[in-house]
C-alpha cells in the first residue's frame, strides 16, 4: 500500500499509518526499532531497498529523511508511506523543503516508535564530523556511517575516529567480518611465532587500513599495507618463523588459505551487499570497543605518517608460490640427508613461541 501526502504534517502522517494498518488487518505494531536514513534524492532508492531487505530480519519503521532545496524561503513537508509491499515493516519517505530541512529532528521525533531502539544511518559520503552530536544522531543508540562512499575515504575515516562516541560504527568495519573470522580461525591452529604482517588491497581502502590496525593490535607486530588492483582486499600475509600464512582472494569471491606444510584450502569470501551489512549492524546495539580500538590506531598512524598505500611489495599470490617452492626445496634437501642426521636430538629441538591470537570481537565483514 502506497500513500502520498503533499504539504502534510507529522500528525497526518501518524494518522495515515494507523489507518493503513487497520485496513491491512494488522492494528498491532510489531516492529522492534526505528531506522532513520539520512540521504539525498540520488541515493535514497538504494538505501531504502537495502533497509527493506534488512527489515525482513529486523521488522522496523524506516524513516528516510531527504532534504530538498533547503535554501528556499517557504517550508514544506511531503511524505510517501509504504506498508506491506516487500517486508513486515513500515517505510516513510520524508521530503523536506526550505528551512524545515535544517530542523529534520523536529519532524522525526513524533514518528519514532515508542519504547524501541533508534538507529541512524548515513549511507552516502556526507557524514557529520561527530555523528553523536548531529541532531538526528542524538536520537539514536546506534549511528552507522560508510566512509568508503566519501570522496576522501581515509580522511573521513580518520575524522570519524577522532569524533568517536560509544554507539558509532562504520560499514568499512562491518565489511571485515569474514576476513577477521577466517584469520582468527586460521590462527586457532598451532603455528610458529608471528613476526610481521601485510594487508594487500586497492588504493584508499579504509577497510584494509582497519584490518591492518586490528591485526597489529591483536598480534603485537608491525603490519604493512600494500597496493593491488582490487577488488577490495585481495590478500593478507602473516610471516612466521616457520613460513608464511597467506590468504589470497583475487576475484572478490573465493579465497585460498595457504599454511606452511599443509595443503591449500579454498574458502568462500564473498563481498557482501549493503543489505547484509545493515542487517548485521542491526543485530547488536551496544558499543563496539574493538572497532574503536582499530579506528583509533588507524587515526594515530595516519597522523604519524606510518599508514597508507604507498608501500612497494610483491603480490600475495607470488608470496604464496614462493612459500610452496621453499617448502618443496626443504623436503628435497631433507630426503638427501643420511638417516642418522634425520633423527633430531633432544637438545636441538626447536620450541614454538606462543603467539597472540586475534580476538574475534564483534563480527565484521569483507571489503
Amino acid at each position: 500500500m502506497n500513500i502520498d501526502l503533499t504539504g502534510t504534517s507529522t500528525r497526518r502522517i501518524q494518522e495515515a499509518l494507523t489507518q493503513a494498518r487497520h485496513l491491512m488487518g494488522g492494528p498491532a505494531v510489531g516492529m522492534v526499532l526505528t531506522l532513520i536514513i539520512v540521504t539525498d534524492e540520488s541515493a535514497q532508492y538504494d538505501a531504502v531497498r537495502a533497509a527493506t531487505e534488512a527489515a525482513r530480519e529486523h521488522p522496523c519503521r524506516v524513516l528516510t529523511v531527504i532534504s530538498r532545496d533547503p535554501r528556499g524561503s517557504s517550508s514544506r513537508l511531503d511524505a510517501e508511506i509504504r506498508i506491506g509491499e516487500t517486508g513486515p515493516g513500515e517505510t516513510v519517505l520524508l521530503r523536506m523543503y526550505g528551512p524545515l530541512a535544517e530542523h529534520a529532528d523536529s519532524v522525526v521525533v513524533p514518528l519514532l516508535m515508542p519504547d524501541t531502539p533508534v538507529v541512524t544511518w548515513w549511507p552516502g559520503g556526507k557524514v557529520p564530523k561527530v555523528p553523536a552530536k548531529d541532531p538526528l544522531g542524538q536520537l539514536a543508540q546506534r549511528r552507522v556511517t560508510d566512509s568508503y562512499a566519501a570522496r576522501d575515504r581515509l580522511g573521513t575515516l580518520a575524522q570519524l575516529a577522532d569524533g568517536y562516541r560509544p554507539g558509532d560504527t562504520d560499514f568499512t568495519w562491518t565489511r571485515l567480518t569474514s576476513w577477521r573470522s577466517l584469520l582468527a580461525a586460521a590462527l586457532d591452529q598451532d603455528h610458529d611465532e608471528i613476526v610481521s604482517g601485510e594487508v594487500v588491497a586497492e588504493p584508499d581502502s579504509p577497510s584494509a587500513e582497519l584490518l591492518a590496525a586490528w591485526l597489529s593490535i591483536r598480534l603485537g607486530v608491525a603490519v604493512d599495507r600494500a597496493v593491488s588492483e582490487g577488488p577490495g582486499i585481495t590478500g593478507v600475509k602473516l610471516t612466521t618463523t616457520g613460513g608464511d600464512i597467506v590468504v589470497h582472494r583475487p576475484d572478490g569471491r573465493v579465497a585460498t588459505l595457504c599454511r606452511p606444510e599443509q595443503p591449500d584450502r579454498q574458502v568462500s569470501l564473498m563481498r557482501r551487499p549493503m543489505s547484509e551489512l545493515l542487517a548485521e549492524e542491526l543485530r547488536r546495539l551496544d558499543p563496539d570497543e574493538v572497532y574503536q580500538e582499530a579506528a583509533a590506531r588507524f587515526a594515530k598512524d595516519l597522523a604519524g605518517g606510518t599508514t597508507g598505500e604507498g608501500l612497494a611489495t610483491e603480490p600475495v599470490s607470488a608470496t604464496a608460490d614462493a612459500a610452496k617452492t621453499e617448502a618443496a626445496g626443504k623436503e628435497a634437501a631433507e630426503s638427501k640427508r643420511p638417516a642418522a642426521s634425520k633423527t633430531p636430538s633432544k637438545s636441538s629441538g626447536t620450541r614454538k613461541a606462543p603467539a597472540k591470537k586475534p580476538s574475534r570481537g564483534k563480527s565484521a565483514g569483507d571489503a
